[in-house]
């Protein structure tokens, strides 16, 4: 079972560890929605993002980097 963009939390958790020396404070959304794509893990629908979701994954990254 892949990631789905609710899970926020472990597409975070999988961001951090991709790309240990990003600050995720300086990501833009498109660049962010890209990396998630390219993740092995992740499987859902493309069309289902938003800003409110990249926002979400953002903050969750955030807090996974304190």
């Amino acid at each position: 079972m892949g990631l789905k963009w609710v899970d926020t939390l472990d597409i975070a958790i999988e961001l951090s560890e991709k790309h240990p020396d990003v600050d995720p404070k300086t990501v833009r959304f498109t660049d962010l929605y890209s990396w998630i794509m390219e993740l092995d893990e992740f499987d859902d629908d493309p069309d289902h993002c938003g800003e409110k979701i990249l926002e979400a994954v953002q903050m969750a990254w955030i807090e996974e980097m304190d």
